[in-house]
């Protein structure tokens, strides 16, 4: 019985969602600004990078180089942030019923997994460096690194007011952030290469800059792994949803809580209600309830199983 129970409920609780549909879309960014946030950022950054490189060849600076590789990787991370933007915004079908939300987390992992990859680049070529200077032009350093302190600015001021609602923009946002600031030790460096001649001063930027990606990536790593395996989103408290759910007139006791990331800006919830035997009859009121709470919580998909309170609970867990 609680089989059938559960799958009846399954039916009517996206009939009951999608009635409630209005709701949703205040947790997930608008599409259209965001567009254009993405693609602005994309174009700006792919012409620095082009700037970037030769000048970094022709006034032989690591530091240049180091961060045209981080700012092409910016340019992959702005696209692949895109890319799954288009994606979350397939609707379901028969093979993936949740559409493809999921990219989106696939995509901030991946992003963080390319960040990696370029700081060891430049950890070794700066220790290197260290060991056989070279000549470098400073003056040319500095300019070609002040024009990224304004293109970086700009991009991450596109994505400064939906920053906290998706992971994937909070990366693009964290990127841009992190680059304005690199991009000013860079100027820095490059004046004082210019006037003192200390050809060392450029490999320690390098390693600078390789510290500072690391830290802002290892927790982009540590949040998109989290949600890849399923884990309840940092920001979510599962002992205070229980109470949320308690609170609905008519459930006596919640179990079985299982709450879970659809994409880098909606999440799911599943729960078994116990319900008091007066107000069974009132359960399509309970769950309209409850979702309604739920979304307060940045919970858009929920499913509800009803246990009454004199059932004895079947469920292996239990």
């Amino acid at each position: 019985m609680a089989g059938h129970t559960h799958s009846h409920d399954h039916s009517h609780a996206h009939s009951h969602s999608h009635g409630h549909g209005h709701h949703h879309h205040d947790h997930t960014p608008k599409l259209d600004h965001l567009n254009t946030a993405f693609i602005i950022g994309i174009v700006l950054n792919s012409a620095f990078v082009v700037l970037e490189v030769i000048a970094g060849l022709w006034s032989h600076s690591l530091s240049l180089l180091t961060d045209a590789g981080h700012n092409l990787s910016d340019v992959a991370g702005l696209a692949l942030a895109l890319l799954a933007f288009k994606l979350s915004k397939v609707s379901s079908n028969q093979d993936y019923t949740y559409g493809y939300k999921r990219s989106t987390i696939i995509v901030s992992f991946f992003n963080a997994l390319v960040l990696f990859i370029a700081v060891g680049f430049i950890g070794y070529e700066a220790v290197m460096r260290f060991i056989h200077p070279e000549t470098i032009a400073g003056g040319t350093m500095a300019w070609v690194a002040f024009a990224g302190i304004g293109i970086n600015a700009v991009t991450a001021w596109l994505f400064v007011k939906d920053k906290d609602k998706d992971l994937n923009v909070k990366g693009a946002y964290l990127h841009m952030a992190v680059d304005a600031i690199v991009s000013f030790g860079v100027v820095v460096s490059g004046l004082i290469i210019y006037f003192t001649h200390l050809y060392w001063i450029d490999s320690v930027v390098s390693l600078i800059v390789a510290i500072v990606i690391l830290r802002g990536t290892w927790s982009l790593l540590i949040d998109s792994l989290r949600l890849e395996m399923d884990g309840v989103p940092k920001e979510m408290d599962l002992e205070k949803i229980k109470q949320e759910l308690m609170k609905a007139k008519g459930v006596v006791d919640v179990h079985h809580i299982h709450v879970w990331a659809l994409s880098t800006t909606e999440n799911a919830l599943t729960a078994h209600l116990v319900i008091d035997q007066n107000a069974v009859s009132s359960f399509d009121n309970i769950k309209h309830d409850l979702r309604h709470r739920l979304e307060h919580l940045s919970i858009s998909h929920s499913t509800f199983e009803p246990e009454f309170s004199d059932e004895k609970c079947l469920h292996v867990d239990c």
